[in-house]
């Protein structure tokens, strides 16, 4: 019997970098193999006028993909892919990172465009089965550089675009002090921030009415993992439907703290304690301009569209 295919992304992120073994299946989409993430954040100063990233930055991301690598290694993949969104596309050297990672790990590096981002984070949402009986929905897709938005009309995506708006850069941008509690005023400022964007963008909530709004995304991923910490379970046994008033008070609760209490809540990652509340402000933002009472959690993104890609 001849080895399954086996393809291996690496998704280079503003605020983390992850990896994805994905085999195929029967039908030929994709089926992971092995997954993991780690947190590098090497896009300190994304919000500046004209982002740079920073040597500490460049050398955590670097060293994540080498970790990466390592790991997926013993997977056999047959193809392997590298891929970087809005920290290096948007950084003046971007150019110079793409070239540390040659050097340190012979793979070249693909920069995405946002139009391309969301369109494939559109494709891996087709890979998850617990969507398969959705027609009319939205996409959310928050990162720490940007945030892809998506409308699929009878499973067909009608609109896809890529907003300069993830919960690193809105951090950056509109909170001076992350070490203390998120000021009420912030929050104010993220939300007419995100309406502004959107209504510029021209993005359109004219889906028929009941349109699911899907979320992927660490933050979404952050409130299951939180919720299963204080059920004394797994993630994947949460129920991945997540609502507006259990995001309220998430946002009431840790806004609430300081930047060393939020670090020690069970199930938040450390490493995203700081963009943590901007984060959950941006997805209310949204759901309020959308009028969604709810978001359906995916862990079906970018990497799943990209792995579909190789293996097609």
């Amino acid at each position: 019997m001849k080895p399954s295919r086996r393809a291996a992304v690496i998704d280079i992120g503003s605020n983390s970098i992850k990896v994805l073994v994905a085999g195929s299946t029967r039908s030929g989409g994709p089926k992971a193999v092995f997954a993991e993430t780690l947190d590098a954040r090497i896009s300190a100063g994304i919000s500046r006028k004209s982002p740079r990233l920073g040597a500490s930055g460049m050398a955590r991301g670097v060293a994540a993909i080498r970790d990466l690598l390592k790991m997926a290694a013993p997977f056999a993949p047959s193809r392997i892919l590298l891929v970087a969104t809005s920290a290096v596309r948007d950084a003046r050297n971007g150019p110079a990172f793409r070239k540390r990672v040659r050097a340190a790990t012979g793979h070249s590096v693909r920069i995405l465009s946002g139009g391309e981002e969301a369109n494939l984070i559109g494709r891996g949402l087709g890979c998850d089965p617990g969507l398969a009986r959705l027609r009319n929905f939205y996409v959310f897709d928050l990162g720490g550089g940007s945030l892809e938005c998506l409308a699929f009309r009878g499973r067909r995506a009608r609109q896809a675009t890529s907003l300069q708006l993830g919960c690193v850069r809105l951090t950056e941008k509109f909170v001076t002090d992350p070490g203390r509690p998120l000021p009420a005023g912030a929050r104010r400022e993220v939300a007419d921030h995100v309406r502004a964007a959107l209504e510029s963008s021209g993005f359109a909530f004219d889906l028929p009415r009941g349109a699911a709004a899907v979320g992927t995304g660490g933050t979404l991923t952050a409130v299951r993992t939180i919720r299963a910490a204080r059920d004394g379970v797994l993630l994947a046994v949460t129920d991945p439907e997540v609502t507006v008033s259990e995001l309220e008070r998430l946002l009431s609760e840790t806004g609430s703290l300081s930047l060393a209490s939020r670090r020690r809540i069970p199930g938040l990652p450390p490493a995203r304690a700081d963009v943590f509340p901007v984060a959950l402000a941006t997805l209310l933002a949204i759901a309020r301009i959308g009028r969604f009472q709810r978001y359906r959690h995916s862990l079906y993104n970018l990497r799943w569209g990209l792995a579909a890609e190789l293996l097609k």
